[in-house]
């Protein structure tokens, strides 16, 4: 990762989290002023973000370090841990506003609707703003405070919406319904980065790298025999490391060797491989990974 884009990750969670932190400031002193128990719930919850964000900010600050003696692939792995947090705070904040939301369906409460009404424009242009800082960010971590945020535009537009009809139609359900409606597309999409955010914690293979293609593009390579112990997984969701054991025919000069190394490395760059191990054997050496010859494949798949 360059130093330009590590500084353009972080820098895009620093806004957000000052403009969530603005904001929530903002709702507390609204949420009194209107006599508004649901803004200034919002402002508890949004607080919970500012919190969440301010830490997404500091892991984020801290995978773009060098790396040394104890963590040897840098700090990457720390802007994941960023993403898994903010995924927690987000379903824990969630269930928060359901408990709050379902009984509303049952005893709708009175609302202060010129309050939302200008509170929601706000709100939908703070953390809009906010969340189009962040649209272009890759990394799990920036997904995740982008989808935490976008809860909160979500939110808002609900209650644009809520608060236009409220001025005209006594109808104070409807708030409830959108919350939950919004709560219910919020959840999936957090539930589905954060199920990809674990399973690069758990190292597996990450979902736009085809293993089995790029060892079958290395195995029609000339010069090369076959391929075994391939391993793929990834330091952040963007950085991808493989490591793989490739067997060469009998080759005369140490150029072809060179040459089948540099034809290696030319797949694996075309293949979105930022760091790569390959360990070079031949015909007739062992494996120490294996007490067989080089016929043998993979290990077994239980």
């Amino acid at each position: 990762m360059s130093h330009d884009h590590q500084h353009g990750n972080t820098g895009n969670i620093k806004v957000a989290f000052l403009l969530n932190l603005g904001f929530t400031l903002l709702e507390i002193v609204g949420g009194i002023w209107t006599n508004s128990m649901a803004i200034l719930s919002d402002a508890i919850h949004d607080l919970g973000d500012s919190l969440s964000l301010g830490l997404s900010w500091y892991l984020q600050h801290k995978s773009g370090k060098a790396r040394n003696q104890k963590f040897t692939f840098g700090y990457y792995r720390f802007s994941l841990l960023g993403a898994v947090i903010n995924g927690m705070v987000l379903i824990a904040g969630s269930a928060y506003i359901l408990i709050e939301t379902v009984p509303r369906l049952v005893n709708p409460e009175e609302t202060n609707a010129e309050g939302m009404l200008l509170f929601a424009i706000l709100g939908i242009l703070v953390n809009g703003a906010a969340v189009w800082r962040l649209s272009t960010g890759k990394s799990m971590n920036e997904r995740m405070v982008r989808w935490h945020l976008l809860e909160d535009v979500l939110g808002w537009v609900a209650v644009l919406i809520v608060s236009i009809v409220l001025m005209f139609w006594d109808v104070p359900i409807l708030d409830p319904l959108l919350s939950l409606l919004i709560l219910a597309y919020v959840l999936y999409n957090v539930f589905r980065n954060l199920r990809s955010t674990v399973n690069l914690f758990l190292q597996a293979a990450p979902e736009d790298v085809d293993l089995e293609h790029i060892k079958n593009k290395v195995n029609k390579l000339p010069g090369v025999l076959s391929s075994h112990h391939s391993h793929v997984w990834s330091l952040d969701g963007e950085h991808h490391v493989l490591t793989m054991h490739v067997v060469l025919k009998e080759l005369d000069r140490i150029s072809d060797i060179i040459r089948v190394k540099r034809s290696v490395k030319e797949v694996l760059k075309s293949s979105n491989i930022d760091h790569a191990t390959i360990e070079i054997e031949f015909e007739d050496e062992d494996c120490y990974m294996n007490e067989g010859s080089h016929t043998a494949q993979e290990p077994p798949k239980y």
